[in-house]
């Protein structure tokens, strides 16, 4: 059935919506207050149904503004009236009514009647339309006859069968010129990824065009522990976290498809996969189906093998008795590779971290190392670095709760905010999962390199990521160890490398460690105040803790009497007659604090929309303070609180409050 137009014609407001609600279950629902307002929107839309008050209901009122095909319901109080109101339409149309005001129990007989009522308005229009079409066959099959018989003397068998193989032949053409223009955009895509995701992202198209049930994509790594290995980027259609990243290495030296393709720059195109050697455990463990047939494809730069593409299991699309992918799917993933080298180069994943685009960590140590030989030069200087290490508290809590995906999306959202507070003679890596390391240079002292370490732990805290209000504490941060040290603790500038810069990585380590509370929590302490910065000497482990003049001010204005719930949902206020569209940072009874492009008032009172999972409310509201997010940050954070709340808007937010889960959503005063 078509989608059914339905009209509510009424006055009272509260009655109209109730219909509206009854009547959206059948179709597209218009609300009109008067005639004038009908006469609009029957210009415009053709009506199924129209559900109309007693007031408005005799025909004299409306005659000439619906079709025949239009079905009227009725509704008013005194069945007499509506039984002689609908009396006084013609036999024409379906008219039928129905009491008010609407209650629980009568509501399915309204809905029975609105169902028939549209049902009509259907079977009506569906007999109008096979008139039509009648009429107009008829003189078509006429026409059609008349031709028929003018020119079937000149068609016989073999023409018939000439049209159909020129038609065949035209629709082989438009399919393999429809399909060389897929490859075609593909590699245009793949020359203009200009990130690790929308490269990866273009597997998926590949997997498509060699019609391959599973693609994987590998790239060449090195480390001191494994030496080369292949490390996957995509496994079996999947595009991996870091953790997930780890499970799927392949050691070169290894008797598998991969490493053998890596090893001799070979491409591998068998569908003997069972007696073959090269059959790894990890294709018979961890692919969700059985392996059949392999293409596996290095990706080339300079002679040199950088990665590996592979497909799983082609996916024949006429009866074949072959299996196994064609030459000209090798000839596909050939030119697919030469593009993706080219992508990878141009990405620098070789040097970069392929989700967070920061250096990995032996191009950073190489780069310290080098940083610091340049220096040795500068003997009247008595230059001074520190070493910062950094990691995400509770990060496992927040990808258990939000899965990789977001994990992924939270890293290289963090990874941009680590940038913005380092300076260019800084260089900063991503270290592990969710650790980062930063090396500082022309630090005067270890007061010095904590303070600028702490100013990047508030970026991070000031800073509003997706879900932080699940977190333990309600916010996303970050805890830092760091070593500070001079020349002197090098005892040659000239043959230093990256063991020593590890120790001191190490050192760093330690003192995050303490940020961190794992010695606490190794003597069964449970510590959920990290976000610190420490430092780490040889005597002891120095805490910063120096409140901002920021943090200082929220304490002031942060005393509520009531409970706060980090739960970050949709407010509206309007501002000089113009609505803006913000998100709650937290949410009270008594108010809010969000996040707004400018600072606002004190004491400036303004209607707000709070928006709670599927319902909204309208409450008024009171500017309380507006201060600067931070000296870094362009937004400002603002403190609401609700004027004249009425019983029925306290009981909104109650029932919201109910709703969230106290231990992600409640913090206590």
């Amino acid at each position: 059935m078509a989608e059914q137009h339905i009209l509510i014609l009424n006055k009272i407001s509260d009655e109209a919506a109730k219909l509206k609600e009854l009547c959206s279950q059948l179709g597209s629902v218009y609300i009109a207050s008067s005639i004038e307002e009908t006469i609009a929107l029957v210009e415009k839309i053709e009506f199924n149904v129209l559900v109309v008050d007693e007031s408005f209901a005799k025909y004299s009122s409306l005659k000439g503004l619906f079709r025949a095909t239009t079905s009227i319901v009725i509704t008013g109080i005194e069945g007499n009236k509506l039984s002689k109101i609908a009396k006084s339409w013609p036999l024409i149309f379906y008219v039928d009514y129905h009491r008010v005001p609407l209650d629980e129990p009568n509501n399915e007989n309204l809905l029975r009647t609105l169902i028939t009522a549209t049902e009509h308005s259907f079977l009506k229009i569906e007999v109008e339309n096979l008139r039509k079409t009648r009429m107009g066959s008829e003189i078509e099959l006429k026409e059609a006859y008349f031709e028929i018989n003018k020119i079937k003397h000149f068609i016989n068998n073999s023409v018939v069968k000439e049209i159909q193989k020129r038609v065949s032949m035209e629709a082989k053409y438009l399919g393999v010129k429809k399909e060389k223009q897929r490859i075609e955009n593909t590699l245009k895509k793949l020359y203009l990824a200009n990130d690790i995701t929308s490269l990866l992202d273009i597997v998926y198209d590949i997997k498509d065009i060699v019609k391959a049930k599973g693609i994987s994509i590998y790239i060449l790594d090195e480390n001191e522990t494994l030496g080369k290995y292949l490390k996957s980027l995509v496994w079996n259609d999947a595009i991996l976290s870091l953790p997930d990243s780890a499970k799927h290495f392949v050691l070169l030296d290894s008797d598998d498809f991969a490493a053998y393709a890596t090893r001799h720059a070979q491409a591998i195109n068998t569908a003997e996969i069972s007696d073959d050697k090269r059959f790894s455990r990890r294709y018979l463990e961890e692919l969700p189906f059985d392996l059949k047939n392999i293409l596996c494809f290095p990706i080339m730069h300079d002679l040199e093998v950088i990665g590996v593409l592979e497909v799983y299991n082609k996916i024949s699309q006429t009866k074949s008795k072959t299996s196994g992918f064609t030459t000209e799917d090798q000839k596909n993933m050939f030119r697919f590779c030469e593009h993706i080298s080219i992508a990878i180069t141009k990405l620098n994943l070789i040097q970069y971290d392929a989700l967070t685009g920061l250096l990995r960590p032996d191009p950073f140590f190489d780069k310290v190392v080098h940083k610091l030989r340049l220096g040795r030069k500068r003997q009247k200087e008595r230059p001074s670095f520190a070493m910062v290490m950094g990691d995400v508290d509770w990060f496992k809590n927040y990808n258990d709760r939000n899965r990789h995906e977001a994990g992924n999306k939270l890293l290289r959202e963090l990874a941009g905010i680590l940038k913005f507070s380092t300076r260019d003679e800084d260089l900063l890596c991503r270290y592990g999962g969710e650790e980062f390391l930063f090396f500082l240079s022309g630090i005067s002292s270890g007061e010095e390199a904590m303070g600028f370490t702490e100013r990047i732990r508030k970026n991070v805290e000031a800073h509003h990521f997706d879900n932080q209000e699940f977190q333990p504490n309600n916010n996303l941060t970050m805890s830092f160890g760091l070593t500070y040290f001079s020349r002197d603790r090098i005892k040659s500038w000239d043959v230093i490398s990256k063991s020593n810069l590890k120790k001191l990585a190490n050192e760093a380590d330690r003192g995050l460690a303490e940020a961190k509370g794992k010695l606490r929590a190794s003597l069964g302490e449970q510590d959920f105040h990290k976000n610190k910065v420490c430092m780490y000497n040889r005597e002891q482990l120095k805490e910063f803790q120096e409140p901002s003049v920021l943090e200082k001010q929220m304490e002031r204005f942060e005393r509520r009497k009531n409970k706060r719930f980090y739960a970050s949902t949709i407010l509206v206020y309007k501002r000089k007659d113009i609505y803006k569209v913000t998100k709650t940072i937290n949410l009270s009874l008594g108010g809010a604090k969000i996040p707004t492009d400018s600072l606002l008032d004190n004491h400036q009172a303004f209607d707000l929309i709070l928006v709670l999972g599927k319902n909204a409310c309208q409450v008024k509201g009171e500017v309380v303070y507006s201060v600067s997010a931070g000296e870094n940050y362009s937004h400002f954070l603002s403190g609401i609180k609700f004027l004249d709340m009425q019983a029925k808007e306290r009981k909104f937010l109650e029932s919201y409050f109910s709703s969230l889960n106290p231990r992600e959503g409640y913090l206590p005063n």
